[in-house]
């Protein structure tokens, strides 16, 4: 059944509660903690700051937990590890001083080493899910408005506009609500065609 293309609150709901579950069946050894989390732990962390910001130890945990949930790309990490502690705390709290702009906050975390627009919105994910959603391939790929996967700041763009206004016709959602429930009613690590 394609999710995406059904508006029932309760179908979505149903997506939702299998997350956890769908987390679990990856077979990745830290994934269900990195994702408790990424998920529980740093979103008030991050809030509760005077001034918003990730720390550079937070940024490459979250990068450890998007590649774990999906494609590990070792290289990408280093790139991240190598990032000044103090640099990773401006660029992030720049970065979230913009919220709720669309695209300012993606491109300055993405003058970070190895922050491409899926790391950038893993931290804005974190930090204001009722902005910004977590740009996942395989969530992208059930949006049919968006044509093939990109990952450019330009086709995030597009996609959290989708993943907004989706949540917004379900009542009560966010945006990152809304890429966890596809992504566990897509099962996860699933590879998409030609990947």
């Amino acid at each position: 059944m394609d999710l995406w293309s059904d508006h029932t609150p309760d179908s979505w709901a149903h997506a939702l509660d299998t997350y956890d579950a769908v987390i679990a069946r990856q077979g990745v050894a830290r994934l269900p903690e990195l994702d408790r989390w990424y998920t529980r732990d740093l979103p008030p962390l991050v809030a509760a700051r005077a001034r918003p910001h990730v720390t550079h130890a937070e940024l490459v945990r979250l990068t450890e937990w998007k590649m774990a949930r999906g494609v590990w790309r070792a290289p990408n990490l280093v790139l991240v590890r190598g990032n000044d502690a103090d640099v990773v705390e401006r660029a992030s709290r720049d970065a979230l001083a913009a919220v709720p702009d669309p695209k300012t906050p993606v491109a300055t975390l993405a003058t970070l080493a190895g922050v491409g627009p899926a790391t950038a919105s893993a931290v804005l994910a974190a930090a204001a899910p009722d902005v910004y959603p977590f740009f996942d391939e395989l969530v992208a790929a059930q949006v049919p408005a968006l044509g093939p996967v990109k990952f450019t700041a330009a086709y995030y763009a597009r996609y959290a506009d989708a993943l907004r206004a989706r949540a917004a016709s379900l009542g009560g959602w966010t945006p990152a609500a809304v890429e966890r429930a596809l992504w566990a009613h897509a099962g996860g690590k699933a590879r998409l065609p030609g990947a």
